[in-house]
């Protein structure tokens, strides 16, 4: 019955494996490459990122988007990010055509261009940049790639406790079989862990009812932030002014974050969002307005997070293991490159055994 057990298992995991082992290879040597995003933008475009430094006052939201509307006629901002804790540190200002770097002193233009090979790293890690069907794709075989972690464990265990020592080890003085057959299995192991930590926060981006599930265990509901009655602007300012004074008004009041950023949503939401210092959570208070008036609708502060809260807060972290630091980045990368070569000996494994079966049958 345990022979059995496992011989379905074993299918399972397999066909499975065929089925998706490219889309998994692609999203892992992806992800490994983006955890260090930040450290290859400051590695290679120091350029565009910084100014040197002066004793000057930040020049303001306002008259960096006027230099943008001179710049970019026509193209619609889609985010804008301040880093409030380097003071000369540029402005990124992005729309769907192109990314703009501003000098956060006087306002010009440091830097143009259209998004970069990292952004098309974390594009194919995300949709296969095949849209809304790559985004389909690759979350269902990230679901997949959970069942064959759990599956892949189940077929690990030895058959009698006496040799689990043994599968721990990888028998490098063995046949090129042999080391491939164990660097998938022992590799898997020592991974799958960590694996499945990344998959399942992956998938939380993903699927509602892994939020759910995750308002479950903590006895909390996600919330989207307490709704705020305001009234309407009798006089609608122009955009330039409006998101100046949406800056201006939430910085003083929220003050000491790290960064903050704008982002339209879909639906005609404008999202302000401030990151203060944080050791694990991510301290954040969101902020949504109309993006045709600047009305506040409603307030997300860390300070009224519940426990689904934040696991959402905790979450992106956790997924690249920058929750941490640069310990948690290296571990991820490491396990992502095993993630990636799971396919790879799994396939080689398969390939093996259909040969060995021809032969019998010839």
């Amino acid at each position: 019955m345990h022979k059995r057990f496992k011989d379905i298992i074993r299918q399972i995991h397999l066909w499975l494996g065929l089925g998706t082992g490219l889309i998994v290879f692609i999203v892992s040597i992806t992800g490994c490459i983006y955890v260090f995003e930040e450290e290859i933008r400051a590695a290679t475009q120091k350029e565009r990122l910084y100014v040197p430094l002066q004793d000057k006052p930040f020049v303001g939201v306002d008259k960096l988007i006027r230099n943008f509307e001179k710049i970019a006629p026509g193209e619609k901002i889609g985010v804008i990010r301040v880093n409030n804790n380097q003071p000369n540190a540029t402005v990124e200002i992005g729309s769907k055509k192109k990314t703009y770097y501003f000098d956060p002193y006087n306002g010009r233009l440091v830097y143009k261009g259209s998004h970069d090979w990292l952004d098309t790293t974390k594009e194919i890690h995300m949709t296969l940049l095949l849209g809304e069907t790559g985004k389909f794709i690759q979350r269902w075989s990230i679901v997949i790639f959970v069942i064959m972690l759990i599956s892949g464990l189940v077929l690990w265990f030895p058959a009698q406790r006496r040799l689990i020592k043994q599968s721990l080890n990888i028998k490098w003085k063995g046949s090129f079989k042999r080391v491939n057959y164990d660097l998938h299995n022992v590799l898997g192991f020592y991974a799958s862990g960590i694996l499945l930590v990344i998959s399942l926060t992956g998938l939380f981006f993903a699927f509602k009812e892994v939020k759910m599930a995750a308002s479950f265990f903590t006895g909390s509901k996600l919330s989207s932030g307490k709704t705020i009655d305001s009234a309407k602007p009798v006089v609608i300012d122009p955009l330039a002014k409006r998101y100046n004074k949406l800056y201006e008004d939430i910085t003083q009041k929220y003050p000491g974050a790290l960064s903050t950023s704008f982002s339209v949503r879909k639906g005609g939401e404008l999202r302000l969002r401030l990151i203060y210092p944080y050791r694990w959570a991510r301290n954040q208070n969101t902020f949504f307005f109309d993006e045709a008036n600047g009305q506040l609708i409603r307030a997300k502060l860390y300070k009224d997070f519940n426990g689904a809260d934040l696991v959402e807060a905790t979450n992106y972290d956790l997924h690249t293991g920058r929750l941490f630091g640069l310990f948690g980045k290296l571990v991820a990368c490491a396990a992502s490159l095993i993630s990636a070569s799971l396919p790879v000996t799994g396939l080689i494994i398969w390939l093996k055994k259909m040969r060995k079966h021809k032969r019998r049958i010839l």
